[in-house]
C-alpha cells in the first residue's frame, strides 16, 4: 500500500493499475481480494497480510474491524490528521480546479474517545458472528443456544438483520454502555422479544442516547408496537437503575425501517428535551433535532466559521441549511441581523425556540427551500445578505442553489462542509464570481475518515 486514497481506503499499484483497498494502511504488504476489476483501476480488501506498516498501532477497541465503525484505530491520531489534511487538499485541487491559498493545518480533537454526544444502538434477536469466531465454533462443536435470544449493539457492515453485540463502545462516555446492557438484560429477564429485521417481528428495536455538556441525559427507547404494561415495566426499571436520566422517551415504530423522522416520540419522564451549551449560548435539543455530535469540537468549528464571517456588527447574515440555528446564533453577537433558512420545518421550529432561549430579537428563521424562499419580496423584507454561511449535507448544494447564491452576490461567503469532494465541486461553480481566500479543515470524528472543512470566499471586484 503506497498511499491513502479516500473514504478510508488505501492505494496500491499493480502493473500500472491503481487498486483501492479496504482494511489496510500505507506501508502494509497484503494479499488482496478484488470486488471490482476495471481496465485502469480496481477495488478490493486485504485478506492476508505479509507484513504490517511501521505506522500501525494496536486498536484500543475489542470490536475493531467487526462493527464497521472507527475504521482508522490502527493509525496513530497524528497520522489520521495528516491523511485528512491530504484528503481536503486532493479534493479541492483535483475537483475544484480553482486557485487556492495555502490550506491551514487541520484542527484536531483534544479528546479522541468519548467525544460523541449522540449514539444509536440496535437490538436484535440475531447476533453477527465474525468469520474467525464462527470457524472456532465449528472446530470446537459449539452450537448457538436455543430459546429466546437478544443482543444490543451495531448493525454489522452490509448485514441488515444481525447486530454485532457490543461490550464497550468508546465513542460516548458512560453510562451509555451501561444503559444499553441494562435494557437488553431487563428484556431477556422478562421475556420481552427482540426485533427480527428480516421477519419484522419482535418488540425491542433501538435506543438513542444523547448527552449534553450541561450534564443532561436523554434516552429514547424505540419499540416495535405498543404494549403498555410491558412498556411501563421496562421504562420504570430503566429510570430506577439510572436516576441520572433527565428525559426518558419512547417511540412506537411499526415500520420496516429504523427511521423515526416521521414519528413523534412520547415523553415518559422529564421535559422531553435537553439543553446544550456552546460557549455562552444555549440550545434546546429535541429527540429528533440535528445537532453537531461532537460538542467540544463543534465550538472550534463554529469559532472558525465566525472568524471567517468577519462580522463587525452591522451586517445581515444569512444562515443557509441552518438546521436548529446553531451557527447563526453562535455568530449573533457580531451581526446586526440573522436570517436562517432550512427546508426541515421541525428544525426551524427548534431554531426559533433557540433564538428565544438566547434572548435574540434580531434573528428570524424561515422554513422552505432557499431557491424558492430567497426572492425579491424576501429580500425586501429581510434585506440582502452581506455575509452568507452555508452548511449543506454530504451531497453538497444543488446547482440551482449555487446559481441562486451567484445571483445574490453577497460580498462574503463561508462554506462549511462535511464532504470536501462535493464542496470542491460547488467551489468550481462559485468560481464564476468568487475567489477562495481561506481554508481550514477541522476533525470532528477521530478514528474515522470523515472530515469537516471551512472555506471563506469573497466576491470578485
Amino acid at each position: 500500500m503506497e498511499d491513502y486514497a479516500a473514504e478510508g481506503k488505501s492505494l496500491a499499484r499493480v502493473n500500472g493499475k491503481v487498486i483501492f483497498i479496504e482494511n489496510a494502511i500505507p506501508g502494509d504488504v497484503a494479499d488482496i481480494r478484488l470486488h471490482k476489476n476495471k481496465k485502469d483501476w480496481a477495488e478490493g480488501e486485504a485478506i492476508r497480510f505479509q507484513s504490517y506498516s511501521p505506522h500501525r498501532v494496536q486498536p484500543f477497541c475489542t470490536h475493531f474491524g467487526v462493527c464497521g465503525g472507527c475504521q482508522w484505530q490502527m493509525l496513530p491520531y497524528q497520522q489520521q490528521l495528516a491523511y485528512k489534511q491530504k484528503q481536503v487538499a486532493d479534493n479541492l485541487q483535483r475537483i475544484g480546479k480553482v486557485e487556492l491559498p495555502s490550506i491551514n493545518t487541520i484542527i484536531g480533537c483534544d479528546n479522541t474517545t468519548g467525544y460523541r454526544n449522540k449514539m444509536e444502538y440496535t437490538f436484535s434477536n440475531k447476533r453477527f458472528i465474525p468469520t474467525d469466531e464462527f470457524r472456532k465454533m465449528r472446530e470446537e462443536g459449539i452450537v448457538l443456544p436455543e430459546g429466546p435470544t437478544g443482543y444490543g449493539g451495531f448493525h454489522a457492515k452490509g448485514v441488515f438483520d444481525k447486530v454485532v453485540e457490543i461490550d464497550i463502545c468508546h465513542l460516548q462516555n458512560e453510562p451509555t454502555n451501561k444503559i444499553r446492557k441494562a435494557i437488553a438484560a431487563l428484556a431477556l429477564q422478562n421475556n420481552m422479544q427482540f426485533y427480527d429485521a428480516r421477519l419484522h417481528t419482535g418488540w425491542l428495536r433501538n435506543v438513542l442516547i444523547r448527552m449534553a455538556a450541561t450534564g443532561e441525559l436523554m434516552v429514547n427507547i424505540v419499540l416495535g408496537y405498543e404494549d403498555e404494561t410491558v412498556r411501563k415495566a421496562l421504562l420504570n426499571a430503566v429510570l430506577q437503575q439510572f436516576p441520572e436520566i433527565t428525559t426518558l422517551l419512547y417511540t412506537i415504530n411499526t415500520k420496516w425501517n429504523d427511521s423515526i423522522f416521521d414519528i413523534e416520540p412520547q415523553v415518559y419522564f422529564g421535559k422531553g428535551y435537553i439543553l446544550e451549551k456552546l460557549e455562552g449560548f444555549r440550545f434546546k435539543i429535541s429527540p429528533k433535532s440535528f445537532f453537531q455530535t461532537n460538542t467540544k469540537q463543534a465550538e472550534k468549528l463554529y469559532q472558525v466559521t465566525r472568524e471567517y464571517a468577519a462580522l463587525t456588527g452591522g451586517q445581515t447574515l444569512y444562515d443557509l441549511y441552518c438546521g436548529t440555528g446553531s451557527i447563526g446564533i453562535f455568530c449573533s453577537d457580531k451581526a446586526q441581523k440573522i436570517v436562517g433558512v432550512d427546508v426541515v420545518v421541525d428544525a426551524i421550529t427548534d431554531a426559533r425556540e433557540n433564538a428565544l432561549l438566547n434572548n435574540l430579537s434580531h434573528a428570524a428563521f424561515y422554513a422552505g427551500d432557499v431557491i424558492d424562499v430567497c426572492n425579491d419580496a424576501f429580500f425586501a423584507q429581510n434585506g440582502k445578505p452581506d455575509v452568507v454561511i452555508t452548511d449543506p449535507p454530504r451531497a453538497g448544494m444543488h446547482e440551482k442553489l449555487v446559481n441562486k447564491l451567484l445571483e445574490m452576490a453577497a460580498p462574503l461567503m463561508v462554506y462549511v462542509s462535511c464532504n470536501p469532494a462535493t464542496q470542491a465541486r460547488d467551489l468550481a461553480l462559485l468560481g464564476e464570481k468568487y475567489t477562495v481566500e481561506k481554508i481550514q479543515p477541522v476533525d470532528m470524528f477521530p478514528h474515522t475518515h470523515h472530515i469537516e472543512n471551512v472555506v471563506q470566499l469573497k466576491l470578485r471586484g
